[in-house]
Parts: C-alpha cells; sequence; structure tokens
C-alpha cells in the first residue's frame, strides 16, 4: 500500500486528529485521545494500522493501534526494559560518580515500519535510548541487545539533547534491504546495522558538534532528525544541532551543506525526494536557546542541488510576528504535496512542492508529528 498523501494524522499535546483530502479540500475525519500528548502517530503502509504513541505524564507511556483509522482502539503492552538496566552516566553529566539510575521507559519517540518483505515487523525508538523491535504486529516487543550494550552507550558517551537522556528519534528502514537500517539518537549520532541488528557500527565522519569540548567526537553528535531517499538509498540527509548535513555514501561520511547567508541552517525536520536526492526541504529556527522562526517570518527553505544552495519558501506563512517553530517530526511530503505543524498550533499545506502554502488551521494544540499516510 504506497503513501497518497490523502491522509493526514497530527499527534499532538492534546490529541490525534485525522484528515482527509477530498477533492482538493481536507476535512476533519476523527479525533482520539483528546487531551491526551501524542508523542508520535503514523499509519502502516503495509497494514493500514494506525498507531499512537501516548505521554501520559504521571501514568507514563502507552501504546495503541486502530485498525478501521481511529474509530475503536486496542491498548497494547508498550516497550519495557528488562529489570536490572541501567542509564549510565554520561561524560556530560555534572556528576560523572552519581549512582546510575534504573533504565525505565520515559519516552516513544517514533514508531517505524519493517520492510514491506518482513509484514509483522516494527521498530520503536525511545527514550532512554533503547530501540525496541517487534515480530508480532506489535503484540510484544524486546530490547535490541547489539545497540543498547554498544561500548560507546557503556563509556558514557551517549547523553540526553534537551531531555534528561539519550533518546531515538530516527529509525529509517532501507527499502532495498530490510537487514540495513540507520537509527539517529540525541545525543550519539547516526548508527548504521547491516545484518538485521545484530551489530552496529557508528556513522558520524564529518560531523562537527560546536558544543563539546572536542567538536569532533567518534560519538556525542545530536542529529535533530535522519532521513534517507527511498529511490537512492545512499543518499541520506540529517537537520543536525550544528546544521544542515549530507551523505551520499550509506551515512560513512558526512558534508556540511548549510547556507552560509541565509536561515537554512539550525532546525530541526527535514524531508527529502522520494527519487531525487538532491531535492530536500528544512524548517529553520533561531539556535540556540531561542528556537523561533528567523527574523520573525515562517518559512520553509527548499534546495534542488544537494544543498549547494537554498531557496526560502514564504508565500502563504505569516512573514511578521512570527515565533512558530517546528519539531523534528512536524514535517512529511508525498510526491508535490507537503505539510508542517508548528509548536502554536498552526498546520500548512502546500500542493506544489512548497511554493505556496496554505493554512489548514491555527487553533490546534502543539504538534509534536505529522505524518501523511
Amino acid at each position: 500500500m504506497a503513501r497518497t498523501g490523502d491522509t493526514l494524522i497530527l499527534g499532538t499535546r492534546k490529541g490525534l486528529f485525522l484528515f482527509d483530502r477530498k477533492g482538493g479540500d481536507w476535512k476533519l475525519a476523527s479525533t482520539s485521545f483528546l487531551g491526551v500528548p501524542i508523542s508520535y502517530a503514523m499509519i502502516d503502509h503495509r497494514t493500514g494500522t494506525l498507531w499512537a504513541g501516548q505521554d501520559h505524564g504521571h501514568w507514563g507511556c502507552k501504546l495503541s493501534r486502530s485498525r478501521d483509522r481511529g474509530r475503536t482502539w486496542e491498548e497494547v503492552p508498550a516497550p519495557k526494559y528488562p529489570e536490572g538496566e541501567v542509564i549510565k552516566n554520561s561524560m556530560m553529566s555534572a556528576d560523572p560518580k552519581a549512582p546510575e539510575k534504573p533504565a525505565t521507559l520515559r519516552y516513544l519517540w517514533c514508531i517505524e515500519p519493517g520492510g514491506d518483505d518482513e509484514p509483522e515487523r516494527l521498530y520503536i525508538g525511545t527514550e532512554p535510548g533503547g530501540l525496541f523491535v517487534s515480530s508480532d504486529g506489535g503484540d510484544t516487543w524486546e530490547l535490541n541487545r547489539p545497540l543498547w550494550d554498544h561500548p560507546s552507550r557503556l563509556a558514557g558517551q551517549w547523553f540526553g539533547g534537551g531531555r534528561d537522556n539519550a533518546g531515538i528519534h530516527s529509525v529509517i528502514i532501507d527499502p532495498a534491504d530490510s537487514r540495513r537500517a540507520l537509527i539517529g539518537i540525541s545525543c550519539a549520532g547516526t548508527f548504521e546495522t547491516a545484518d538485521g541488528g545484530q551489530s552496529w557500527t557508528v556513522r558520524n565522519n564529518g560531523l562537527r558538534s560546536n558544543f563539546l569540548p572536542e567538536p569532533n567526537p567518534e560519538v556525542g553528535h545530536d542529529p535533530h532528525l535522519v532521513v534517507m531517499c527511498p529511490g537512492n538509498t545512499s543518499h541520506l540527509w540529517q537537520q543536525n544541532h550544528c546544521g544542515i548535513w549530507k551523505s551520499t555514501d550509506h551515512g560513512r561520511s558526512w558534508i556540511n551543506v548549510s547556507e552560509k547567508d541565509g536561515p537554512a541552517s539550525f532546525g530541526f525536520a527535514v524531508a527529502v525526494d522520494e527519487r531525487d536526492p538532491n531535492q530536500a526541504w528544512v524548517a529553520p529556527a533561531i539556535a540556540d536557546e531561542c528556537r523561533v522562526a528567523v527574523g520573525g517570518a515562517l518559512c520553509i527553505s527548499r534546495t534542488t542541488d544537494g544543498g549547494k544552495t537554498w531557496k526560502a519558501l514564504r508565500e502563504g506563512l505569516p512573514q511578521e510576528q512570527c515565533y512558530d517553530v517546528v519539531y523534528r517530526h512536524g514535517l512529511d511530503k508525498v510526491g508535490d504535496t507537503l505539510a508542517f505543524g508548528t509548536t502554536t498550533g498552526n498546520v500548512y499545506i502546500s500542493t506544489d512542492r512548497g511554493e505556496c502554502w496554505k493554512c489548514l488551521g491555527h487553533h490546534f494544540p502543539l504538534v509534536y508529528s505529522l505524518r501523511f499516510a
């Protein structure tokens, strides 16, 4: 089942909203979990199952699925860290010798389907840095031990980026080879497996982290989001805390393609064209403490030449007194259609690859995730 771009799923601070496009117009189809923070929501393109990760605060993280587009929901057991597992003290912590804390599920960052040849496989990236895998359609989950036991984590080289602990927010399955996957960890960097998760290789060569005492470590980078071009899987993009980076060799090396004299640099979200690996979109913001739209004007920046040049796309977006920012999972693209949601509850859609934008609504809750089905 290919993504069509005719269904839009919003995971927000106050519930899940499902929209359908009919005749060019978007209509609200359903709401679920009103009042509950939805950390991430998506539809599995292989089965049509709608998934929602919830962050209940006092009650913790919950995981639910719907097989009828949100009309009814089934709660399934959320991933659970094995008893006795601990969060290793980070070398960046104020007291590296402080007692280690038990590893418990603190956030569901992303839910990702396995390959089309593995219809029952699913992945969940979590805080504090565990990758969980299901081989039975989400009924049960198992911690990927080789990544959790990676020497860099055990040495305290993973640490929180904006949150207390490391978090896996990007899980990419190579559509040409389901055994190959890449993940993005804040803060640690990008890791790759070529054997279905039995071993993991660090893929941070070329990156720079200006916030570290040593800005070129092997591990310790802060990718905000990592994406792959489905039509050319050797090409990867990441919106990093220290700029926009591109790889043309499966992540073995990275180059900085940030805009020198324009807004396209710091940000969280990035999307790449399905076929052309040189076309990508980002949602610029001001680093580091501000994290608002650049110059008080909202834009999406696009490159069509692999990051050599960028164009700020502004038509239909507010250009005065705007302080919005787009979170890492708040931008998505299918075909010529793009959409993004902001931290102040504005949702915008473009049907011409970002040239012009229309507002779907101004009064949604804070948008954590926006995904097409």
